[in-house]
């Protein structure tokens, strides 16, 4: 997401300089890139503080705001005017946790103060201002109608609110703030923004290069599944997954590119029909779009869903099929789930699928239908992965026995060079050794 330059509201900015002459009071703010810590402290109007519309803790909800609204705009328009305000305000009383934080704030009041600009948008403790906001306006809590606040200078730029966001709120506590969602969101624009260095980017947050990297390739999936949904699968939908994507990642990072996409769409179509990541974490294979086709062709209405998504490709893609084909006698499927996965996506959970000439399924029929399929295939490949670590763990163990042998003959000389070797004990060893191999040999 791009941060735009701060443009400060002259009005807003007057009324700021006012208060900030009776307050000479002031706190250092160690997260504050520049030289000179010290912040004026100043008590505002809980109602007249602005909440931040680039707050990276929301940019998920927000997304789903404006596809909700209609308006790509509704919160860069103006985003200090009521309808983007009063949008920001809805979002973070809709957070979990709000109804405890307000609490909280009631019992104990404000003990942190907030950060704003110079015209009074909140960057730092846009939560806690919501939920006093509440106290005061919802509640009648009179000692919440201030504010206690820190002012930025009146020429931060937009660089130095990243940076003390992601300071403040970010490096020091990732997981309360944030959903994995907006932190990768946040992380993704870091990186754009550090030159795609992904070691600028952990040095930032106060994570390791590895946790950075990861975080990032789980949105690119989410990306792709947000796209092929057109519109009814919203970002904020996929946080309860984030398992799901973080194994999906990490698996098909090597992977060939028929594998990496056999697992992606078996995953993706997974996430949209609730399949648990337990289960789905035994589709981990180049095989897995097969298994799962072949119980979905098991159940004759989810096999009429699988045409009626055929029908839907492009007249290229069909094409494309038809040679595949006939190369390969009819047995081959290429990326044999991606246009089903993209009919799953696309279609409304409270809608219908047509069939053709037969009766529309229900959404929810077709997602329970889905769902049992791929837990059955799941199961199917769980008991197969059991039965081929049977067959080859006398291989591997064996492997490893060799291993040890051959580090046990290397260790023998100097062990023997020492006063205090026993002999006989190690040909005890040796004994017992040679009694196993002659059980192997006999098979028993």
């Amino acid at each position: 997401m791009h941060v735009p330059v701060p443009i400060l509201d002259p009005n807003r900015s007057v009324h700021m300089a006012a208060r900030l002459g009776d307050s000479p009071r002031t706190m250092p703010v160690p997260a504050w890139p520049r030289p000179d810590k010290e912040l004026p402290v100043v008590n505002l109007e809980v109602a007249w503080v602005c909440f931040s519309t680039i707050n990276h803790r929301t940019q998920a909800e927000q997304i789903r705001e404006r596809r909700r609204s209609g308006r790509d705009d509704l919160f860069a328009r103006s985003p200090l005017g009521k309808e983007a305000q009063d949008a920001q305000y809805g979002i973070l009383r809709d957070q979990e946790g709000f109804a405890e934080l307000k609490a909280d704030l009631k019992a104990r009041g404000q003990r942190e103060p907030a950060i704003v600009t110079a015209d009074g948008v909140l960057i730092n403790g846009n939560r806690r201002s919501a939920a006093m906001r509440s106290l005061f306006v919802d509640d009648d809590v009179r000692s919440a109608r201030y504010v206690r606040c820190l002012v930025l200078p009146s020429d931060a730029t937009a660089g130095e609110l990243v940076d003390l966001e992601t300071e403040l709120q970010v490096a020091k506590d990732f997981k309360q703030n944030y959903s994995w969602i907006n932190e990768a969101l946040l992380i993704e624009e870091l990186y754009e923004r550090e030159n795609k260095n992904f070691k600028r980017v952990a040095e930032r947050v106060h994570r390791t290069v590895a946790d950075v990297r990861a975080s990032y390739d789980k949105i690119q999936q989410v990306h792709q599944l947000v796209a092929l949904s057109q519109g009814t699968r919203e970002y904020v939908d996929f946080i309860p997954n984030e398992s799901a994507f973080d194994e999906l990642a990490k698996h098909i990072k090597n992977k060939t590119e028929a594998e990496a996409q056999s697992v992606k769409d078996v995953y993706f179509i997974g996430t949209l029909t609730g399949v648990e990541y337990r289960n789905l974490r035994h589709l981990r294979r180049p095989d897995a779009a097969a298994l799962v086709l072949d119980e979905i062709r098991s159940d004759s209405r989810l096999e009429a869903v699988l045409k009626e998504a055929d029908k839907g490709q492009g007249t290229e893609d069909r094409d494309d099929d038809l040679l595949d084909a006939f190369l390969d006698d009819g047995t081959s499927d290429s990326e044999p789930l991606s246009s089903l996965l993209q009919l799953v996506a696309s279609t409304d959970k409270e809608g219908t699928v047509e069939l053709g000439d037969g009766s529309p399924m229900e959404a929810s029929q077709l997602l329970n239908g889905l769902r049992r399929s791929i837990t059955n295939a799941a199961t199917e490949a769980k008991e197969d992965t059991r039965d081929r670590k049977e067959v080859t763990a006398p291989l591997e163990r064996a492997d490893m026995a060799i291993g040890e042998l051959g580090r046990m003959i290397q260790a023998l000389p100097r062990a023997r060079r020492y006063n205090d070797w026993d002999e006989a004990a190690f040909a005890s060893k040796v004994e017992q050794l040679e009694h196993l191999l002659l059980k192997v040999r006999g098979g028993s």
